[in-house]
């Protein structure tokens, strides 16, 4: 008895019905369509804050779906550098944080090249710039060999492991991935949202890396998501919302690798996914015009370098409780130049105290 789907007989002739899902799809394409032509009315420099946002937020996403956690300022800075964005206040990034920009801008910019196996080599390694995932040497560049076991997807405390999927073995992977990159390459009938969906739950179902496969499986969503706008220009995330229906999206991913070839559950799942992805771009879009009108109303006033970087930082979202201890230290400046900085903000109404008190002293915008 075959148990999960590439065991089945005609795999991977996946099949789908239709009808349950073509209004879904047909949502997906309108707020596309509504979302292009509205970045395409508020500028350049807004349309380049609102991309340079979106990708920020698609790589610190993606990542924390595995559980690492990047730090917003480094990929913000890395994707600038590499974009020749003319941002100010750019920090240096770690070689892993490149890494993964390098793979996601691959992926997006050069969204009409064809996948080949060099280049999600390529990606991997990218990834994995040590060769490791924390203290475990990893096979970077090239296809998993199971020399570790079978790959499995795992949960549950050491002996008392639940295994949820179990992938194919080493030895088919090479003629796996060979049919993916036909298709891939060659199925331009298909419709491109529907390709993107096929397209994650295919490879992710062939798991041909030992590590990192969920990212690159983002990586090839957001490529063909690239294709069916007909843009690089990023300004909504998959991997952010997948990280918030995380729990849905392994358990429909499990259902469908356990069953025959009909995926029609988890292409209605990828597009509502999607659909709820389209419409959280407003969030997005909201800061960056209240950052582009904040600087309008102020920028009358004067500020030095510390205080427009510190501000910049607070209209981008910090996530950190703001104290002058935390000012001086971003700043590299004494603790007196700090509070003269914040006190002059407070007197200009930009700053005050936070008010929920607490031990030290935090600072919020008004």
């Amino acid at each position: 008895m075959s148990f999960y789907i590439y065991q089945k007989t005609k795999w991977p002739q996946f099949y789908w019905e239709n009808d349950t899902f073509m209004a879904s799809l047909s949502t997906v394409r309108n707020l596309q369509g509504k979302l292009l032509g509205k970045m395409e009315s508020v500028g350049f420099a807004l349309k380049s804050e609102a991309f340079l946002q979106t990708l920020t937020l698609d790589v610190l996403k993606s990542s924390e779906i595995e559980g690492e956690i990047l730090h917003p300022e480094q990929v913000r800075s890395s994707i600038a550098r590499h974009l020749g964005m003319d941002v100010a206040g750019l920090v240096s990034s770690d070689r892993n944080v490149d890494g993964v920009v390098e793979m996601l801008l691959d992926a997006t910019q050069l969204y009409e090249n064809k996948l080949t196996k060099e280049r999600l080599f390529n990606w991997h390694s990218s990834l994995f710039p040590t060769g490791r995932n924390g203290m475990y040497k990893l096979k970077v560049g090239n296809w998993r060999d199971d020399s570790q076991g079978a790959m499995q997807v795992v949960s549950g405390a050491m002996g008392k492991e639940i295994v949820h999927y179990q992938a194919p073995s080493a030895d088919k992977i090479e003629t796996e991935m060979e049919s993916f990159f036909n298709w891939f390459n060659t199925e331009n009938s298909l419709e491109p949202v529907l390709k993107a969906a096929i397209a994650h739950f295919w490879f992710v179902t062939i798991h041909p890396f030992e590590d990192g496969n969920g990212r690159i499986a983002r990586a090839i969503t957001d490529m063909l998501l690239a294709r069916s706008d007909g843009s690089n220009q990023r300004f909504y995330s998959m991997s952010a919302q997948i990280k918030l229906e995380r729990k849905v999206y392994y358990e429909i991913l499990e259902k469908c690798q356990k069953r025959d070839l009909d995926i029609t559950k988890w292409i209605e799942w990828f597009l509502t996914c999607l659909t709820n992805s389209l419409k959280e771009t407003d969030t997005i879009l909201v800061k960056v015009l209240h950052k582009h009108y904040f600087w309008l109303e102020n920028n009358h006033l004067i500020f030095n370098e510390r205080q427009k970087s510190i501000l910049n930082k607070l209209l981008d979202g910090f996530d950190e409780k703001l104290t002058s201890s935390k000012w001086a230290k971003i700043n590299k400046c004494s603790a007196d130049t700090a509070l003269r900085d914040i006190q002059d903000l407070i007197t200009k109404e930009i700053l005050r105290k936070e008010l929920a008190g607490g031990r030290s002293t935090n600072y919020e915008l008004i």
